[in-house]
This record gives C-alpha cells, sequence and structure tokens, in this order.
C-alpha cells in the first residue's frame, strides 16, 4: 500500500502542500487557523499518517534552511548578491537554498512550492511579472517573505530595494550638464515597478528641462538581437549623443554592438550603464555605471527575513538604499 504524504493530505484537506508542511513540521503555535490545523490532523490519522509523527513534527525546531529565489542567476548582480546573502545567512545559523526562476512566473511559483516542502524557514525573493499569485499565495498563509531588489504594486512586504527613480534622475542630470543633443534611454517593457522607476526618473528630469529623448525598450529574451536593432535605428553618429543602459544585460548588449560597428567611446557617443559588472572591464574604455550596495542589500534583507521568522508580521518595512553613480571615461 503507498504510503501516505503531505500532498495527499493537501489534496484531501483542500489546502496547498505549503500549509501541510507548514503544520506538520514547524513548532506549536503554528499562525495557521486552529481549524485548518485541526482539519489537517484529522485528514493525516484518517490515512494513516501516524499521530506519533504528527506530534513530533509539531514540536520540531526551526529547520534552519532559507530559500532565495532570483529572476536569472547568470546575471552578475544576482549572482553576486546570492552569495553575499549566503555568508549573512550563515552569521545567523542558516542554510541558504538558491533557485533561479528565468524570468518565469510559473518557475517562480514551483521554486515557492519546492521550498516549501523543503521547509525552508522563509524566502528572499526578486518577483517576477505575473507572480502576484504565488506570493499572495505565501501571505496567506503566514509564510515569512522578503522581497530583494524588486517589489510589486499592491503588495506590502518587507523588502530591500534601492533609490531607482532618483539614481535615474540623477544620470539623466548628468548628462543634462554636458549638454548633448540627443539623450538615448534603454530600457525594458516591462510592468516591473523597479524598472520603470528607473525609466520614470530619468523622463521627468529630462522633462524638467525640456530636453527630448529617445527610448528603446525590449523585451526581457532576445535582449542583445533587440539592443542591437534598435541602436542600428535609432542611433545618429551626426549627433552628440549619450546613451543611458538601464541594466547591466542592455549595457552588455549595447557595449557589443559599439565595438562591432567600430563606434568609439566617447569619440562618437558617450554611455552610462547600470551595475557593476566585469565585462565593463574588457571593454577599452572606462564605462561609467551605477553601483548598487551589494552587501547592505544582502545583510539587510537577510535581518529582515530572520524577523520575520522569529516575529511574523503580516506588514513590513520596504527598506531603500541609495545606489552611487560612478563616473569614468565613457562620458564626455
Amino acid at each position: 500500500m503507498k504510503r501516505a504524504s503531505i500532498k495527499d493530505i493537501a489534496r484531501i484537506a483542500g489546502v496547498s502542500v505549503a500549509t501541510v508542511s507548514y503544520v506538520l513540521n514547524k513548532k506549536e503555535g503554528s499562525r495557521i487557523s486552529e481549524a485548518t490545523q485541526k482539519k489537517i490532523l484529522e485528514v493525516a490519522q484518517s490515512i494513516n499518517y501516524t499521530p506519533n509523527k504528527i506530534a513530533k513534527s509539531l514540536k520540531m525546531s526551526k529547520s534552519k534552511l532559507i530559500g532565495l529565489i532570483v529572476a536569472d542567476i547568470s546575471n552578475d548582480f544576482y549572482s553576486n548578491i546570492a552569495r553575499s546573502i549566503e555568508d549573512e545567512a550563515m552569521k545567523l545559523g542558516y542554510t541558504l537554498l538558491i533557485g533561479s526562476c528565468d524570468e518565469n512566473p510559473e518557475k517562480f511559483a514551483k521554486l515557492t512550492e519546492l521550498f516549501s516542502e523543503q521547509q525552508v524557514d522563509g524566502m528572499i525573493v526578486a518577483p517576477v511579472v505575473d507572480s502576484d499569485d504565488a506570493i499572495n499565495k505565501l501571505i496567506r498563509e503566514e509564510y515569512p517573505i522578503v522581497t530583494i531588489d524588486r517589489y510589486l504594486k499592491n503588495i506590502d512586504l518587507p523588502g530591500v530595494m534601492i533609490n531607482n527613480f532618483e539614481i535615474s534622475e540623477q544620470i539623466c542630470n548628468h548628462l543634462l550638464l554636458k549638454n548633448f543633443d540627443e539623450l538615448i534611454y534603454v530600457g525594458y517593457d516591462t510592468e516591473l515597478p523597479h524598472l520603470l522607476d528607473r525609466q520614470y526618473g530619468f523622463d521627468k528630469r529630462a522633462e524638467k528641462s525640456g530636453t527630448s529623448i529617445k527610448r528603446i525598450l525590449t523585451g526581457i529574451h532576445h535582449i542583445t538581437e533587440e539592443v542591437h536593432q534598435q541602436l542600428r535605428d535609432n542611433l545618429d553618429l551626426s549627433k552628440k549623443t549619450a546613451i543611458y543602459f538601464s541594466s547591466n544585460k542592455l549595457g552588455i548588449a549595447g557595449l557589443r554592438y559599439l565595438i562591432d560597428n567600430n563606434i568609439k567611446v566617447p569619440e562618437n557617443v558617450s554611455l552610462v550603464a547600470f551595475d557593476e559588472t566585469e565585462a565593463y572591464y574588457l571593454f577599452p574604455t572606462e564605462v561609467s555605471f551605477v553601483r548598487q550596495p551589494l552587501e547592505e542589500l544582502a545583510r539587510e534583507s537577510v535581518k529582515l527575513l530572520d524577523n520575520q521568522i522569529n516575529s511574523y508580521a503580516k506588514e513590513g518595512r520596504r527598506v531603500t538604499f541609495k545606489a552611487e553613480f560612478i563616473e569614468r571615461s565613457s562620458v564626455e
């Protein structure tokens, strides 16, 4: 006879696997309602998920595991911050499990379910487009969760991020002072608020000055091809032009186009790119970039999650750190 599993309990009780896992494997005083706990335990008993195992599970201490879900682990930003989060987590006695959802909401949801089954005490997540349902599910179950780098509108969670709007305003202002004939903003066609903040900050400062800008927006897939095509269509080398690449992936794609077409920086075009990445140091000109405070973001995200694990609160503060503009020779 097949041994009863928590998936069987979840199906019969009409709750999620995460809820069953939480009830069966956390300390007494679970945040799941008493009625739901009772129902889960009754179902478990009815399908021979033995009472002794349940009692033992309810008395277990925390797993000391936490989960991290990033949008794309191949991105230098996320790989570097994952390392910093791992270091900070270890200081508090946690082991970090890492998942990369590749900007895919279905994969994001599966990772949250997987981490729940692995009995992680909480999760640090970088939300992706259409991940609201998966996150709201965790919130309903009062699962400790903290956002990093990104946030979602209408979902109030503790989290950490940078001042995307303000740093883009600052970049635009810096370029305006150089009296360029044309400014080009390169960003994503997206609904993610943190990326829109970068776009709106740049736009707002340009509008105040009465300067028109060209806006190049790409999808999150086929970035290199789209950036190359857009620059081919929009870059006018007869004008004194500056380009702001609002992510490191966009920046790298743009640098490849300039190299392939023998466009000199800053002689033919000036540029600023987001994030610090080793790829910039392979470019013949020192690239001006926006540096994010990775260690501070990691430290605060782990601190916020640890607080949620030990004293859960439905609403939490979002901590904003200041990014830094590093001016180098790519802007003339």
